[in-house]
């Protein structure tokens, strides 16, 4: 903890005081400590309040870590499921214009034409 070193002197007429005078009669802590005492309670408050909230911030950040992970997980999955549908449209659409194309083939006085419509997919 930082010391606290005051930058003027004590005035003159608080260094004459006696012992007495200075110290609470109750307690018989220096009035002069007691004020530093209560800065620092204070302080110490604030520093509590600002743990639990870092605390709560700990807790929140692996929460969020862990659910970014399941995210992340089921986005690979969903491009792997999309990549492999994708695949298997093409494949199906390739077994169809052979099919197409060999049915044209057989047609006699067929004019082979793609312009002709098909039915996609």
């Amino acid at each position: 903890m930082d010391r606290h070193i005051p930058m003027h002197a004590l005035p003159e007429e608080i260094q004459k005081m006696s012992p007495e005078e200075k110290v609470c009669k109750y307690c018989g802590v220096s009035y002069l400590i007691l004020h530093e005492f209560k800065a620092m309670e204070e302080k110490m408050k604030a520093m509590e309040k600002e743990m639990k909230f870092y605390q709560g911030s700990v807790d929140r950040e692996k929460r969020l870590q862990e659910k970014l992970r399941s995210l992340s997980q089921d986005f690979e999955q969903y491009k792997i499921d999309n990549e492999s549908k994708t695949e298997s449209r093409i494949s199906r659409l390739k077994l169809r214009l052979e099919v197409h194309c060999q049915v044209e083939e057989l047609r006699p006085n067929s004019q082979h034409s793609l312009t002709k419509p098909f039915i996609a997919l």
